[in-house]
């Protein structure tokens, strides 16, 4: 009988016989390291103005720019990914090459939506592809590689463009093609400099292939790009 008086007493039945004594305070301050205060500042972008926001991210693809038309050994482009570079460099390569014309699929030039899934689905591939066969980095860094390294054909298309101002004669076919084929040779060079260390030994040439590939179509459209009359 007495086990189950006690059970039947409340859990917290002698709590309220404690009382605290006057003497003990219990009054504090919570208080904060200065040297974190400033840590979270300097990573929060909330109260930055839109301008030096803007004018950071440009920085950062201007930079990224650098290390594609003088590749080397870097980890930039894989450490601070990012698709504003390359989707600037597909939407003003798809914009030329289709030449602002609205009858562009008429007279066999590509439209707009064609350069540009080229490109995407491509790169999306070429990605799948990497990560299949071993690779190490993210899908996204292999986006952002891939990406970047249009920048030489870009501005081969530029320089295509204007050569054709003067004309589509036999001289300016040549000075087109050698154009168009140092920047598909720059361009594939500097990706696979970027991506070659994240694959297995054994395994780059099957990785690098389809980069060849992409970036031969790609150059195929420039070179054989001509402008409305």
């Amino acid at each position: 009988m007495a086990e189950v008086e006690e059970s039947s007493k409340p859990l917290f039945a002698g709590l309220s016989d404690i009382s605290i004594s006057e003497d003990i305070p219990v009054e504090g301050d919570i208080s904060v390291p200065l040297g974190s205060q400033n840590a979270d500042n300097d990573l929060s972008t909330l109260d930055e103005p839109v301008k030096d926001t803007i004018l950071r991210d440009l920085r950062a693809i201007g930079q990224k720019f650098v290390h594609v038309m003088y590749p080397k050994k870097s980890s930039a482009l894989l450490r601070d990914w990012d698709l504003w570079g390359p989707l600037i460099l597909c939407v003003t390569l798809a914009l030329m090459l289709q030449s602002g014309s609205a009858d562009s699929e008429e007279d066999g030039r590509p439209q707009f939506a064609e350069v540009f899934v080229i490109i995407w689905f491509g790169s999306v591939i070429i990605t799948l592809n990497s990560k299949l066969l071993g690779g190490t980095i993210s899908f996204f860094q292999s986006l952002c590689v891939l990406g970047y390294c249009i920048l030489p054909l870009t501005v081969a298309m530029i320089v295509c463009r204007i050569v054709l101002l003067g004309g589509s004669g036999i001289i300016g076919f040549a000075v087109r093609l050698i154009v168009v084929t140092a920047s598909f040779s720059w361009s594939t060079f500097a990706s696979t400099a970027f991506l070659a260390d994240s694959q297995p030994a054994n395994r780059k040439a099957l990785v690098v292939y389809p980069v060849f590939l992409f970036y031969f179509v790609i150059g195929w459209m420039i070179l054989t790009f001509s402008p409305s009359h």
